[in-house]
């Protein structure tokens, strides 16, 4: 609200420094550092009142050492995050008119009562189960619905094509600007001519195949919100390995999100222009404010649990910015923690079932699942988990930024 606040004074009254705020680099940075203080200074009352309403967590007796410890540390802190973010967003984001800001700003709040609901049940309700599986999915599948109905139907969701120089009549060479088009084109990593349209599935159909192009996209993006949020749900075990991990995925997608909404960086690196995805990074700031502030009473040992409130809460952030500035196929590599931690529950559960039914005798691959459980189980102290888990996430970031120029 502040920026249309200091646009009005600007305009109506030239109240000096006023312009400051049409600077999306200002706002960020004042984002990240308000989300900061929110987190930080009032992360501490947040904490104070869960411990005051008895909101603890209630922890099974995994055999893990240290565990019976961590019983009745105050869980949902996924509400500091979540604060932490939206504040910041509606205080220093163009939000009003920008479909992608809304569409977050949807998607936190939307995520966060799936996961409060989750929370609540476990604590009030003292079902340990918490939220039935297939309700979590089908709230998953509603906001993958409505992300992928957006960004396909909204006229306001657009990329710019790429410009091209002419010969004119007259023998002059001219440059022409490029035009703001609808498109379902996404990003392939590693390759030269690195885009690809979802409605090739369906050219086979005929001319007019491309239309129903939804029938590929919206399940797609259905799929990737799922699988991203239960992702960072299972990564969610011990202290410090969400918000850590997030918070470097979140600093990266920061990245791509500014060069894709700057026309300038992303004609140099020959990537995809998208109008209005530049205000995104004010929202992306303030979240990396919120997870890095969490990150001071959950860091070990924790203070505070974010509960499914946050896990959810934050998995579905990152996969909506990852599919609106069209760069989700880098998810695998990116968010390669949060798929070593489902696909470890998937072999799991599958290799002990097929067993069970083969030789009687339920078998397994890892000790423990999720693998960071599995670590703990060897006799690894959770710091030095956490700690190296962090140091791989920084690696794939990084491996993720270099694909903007090996192709």
């Amino acid at each position: 609200m502040l920026y249309y606040l200091f646009d009005f004074l600007e305009k109506e009254y030239q109240l000096p420094g006023a312009g400051l705020f049409q600077f999306i680099t200002f706002r960020a940075a004042m984002a990240i550092l308000f989300a900061l203080v929110i987190a930080t200074a009032y992360g501490k009352r947040v904490i104070l009142f869960l411990q005051r309403k008895q909101i603890g967590e209630s922890i099974r007796d995994l055999g893990l050492e240290g565990q019976k410890q961590k019983a009745g540390t105050p869980t949902m802190g996924g509400l500091i995050i979540i604060m932490s973010t939206l504040i910041p967003v509606l205080l220093f984001a163009r939000w009003l008119d920008n479909i992608y800001v809304i569409l977050l700003i949807v998607t936190t709040i939307w995520m966060g009562l799936i996961g409060f609901a989750d929370d609540y049940i476990k604590i009030f309700k003292k079902n340990k189960k918490g939220l039935k599986g297939r309700f979590k999915i089908m709230g998953q599948v509603i906001l993958g619905l409505f992300v992928g109905s957006v960004l396909y139907f909204h006229p306001d969701v657009t990329m710019k094509e790429e410009g091209r120089t002419i010969i004119t009549e007259s023998f002059t060479v001219e440059k022409v600007e490029g035009k703001e088009i609808k498109s379902t084109m996404t990003t392939v990593p590693f390759f030269k001519n690195n885009e690809f349209d979802y409605s090739s599935f369906i050219t086979w159909a005929g001319g007019e195949a491309e239309k129903y192009a939804w029938l590929i996209f919206i399940p797609v993006v259905i799929l990737i919100v799922t699988a991203v949020s239960n992702g960072a749900n299972l990564t969610d075990g011990i202290d410090g390995l969400a918000a850590g991990t997030s918070a470097i995925i979140v600093f990266t997608l920061g990245v791509f999100t500014w060069v894709s909404g700057n026309y300038i960086f992303s004609n140099y690196l020959d990537i995809m222009f998208i109008p209005l995805a530049g205000e995104l990074v004010v929202f992306i700031t303030a979240f990396l404010g919120a997870l890095v502030g969490f990150l001071w009473y959950n860091a070990f040992p924790a203070q505070v649990f974010m509960g499914d409130t946050g896990s959810l809460t934050i998995g579905g952030i990152i996969a909506v910015i990852a599919i609106i500035i069209r760069k989700e196929l880098l998810i695998p590599v990116l968010c390669g923690i949060f798929f070593a931690e489902s696909l470890s529950v998937m072999m799991q559960v599958s290799y002990f079932k097929y067993t069970k039914r083969k030789f009687g005798e339920g078998k397994r691959i890892f000790l423990m699942a999720p693998l960071h459980h599995h670590y703990q189980k060897k006799g690894y102290h959770e710091s030095k988990i956490v700690t190296r888990f962090w140091i791989i996430g920084i690696l794939l970031a990084i491996v993720t930024i270099v694909t903007l120029k090996v192709r």
